[in-house]
């Protein structure tokens, strides 16, 4: 189980890049659509005055059950060890525990 200060960052950062994104995304468009770079470093300096932790690539996926910030699938959203345990309580459907 991940400390729960951290967890409480983490959700604190997906509303900061949630609430700038619109933001962000005009910004980085103005960027490409400019051709004199004067406009493009004053873009792009209004771009950098945007809170750090709105940039989406500071967000850190997390398992949605436990917190933990490693080794988690994508598509379900889980660390490694929450889909081994439910397949242990037989809550997933057609899985059973294997070993050789």
């Amino acid at each position: 189980m991940a400390k729960k200060s951290l967890i409480e960052k983490e959700k604190k950062k997906k509303k900061l890049v949630k609430k700038y994104d619109c933001i962000r995304q005009s910004l980085k468009r103005q960027i490409q659509n400019s051709l004199p770079i004067q406009e493009k470093l004053i873009i792009s300096e209004r771009l950098q005055s945007l809170p750090r932790n709105s940039a989406p690539i500071r967000l850190r996926n997390r398992c949605s059950l436990t917190g933990r910030p490693r080794s988690n699938y994508r598509d379900f959203g889980f660390s490694r060890h929450v889909p081994r345990e439910m397949a242990h309580l037989c809550v997933l459907p057609g899985v059973s525990k294997s070993s050789w």
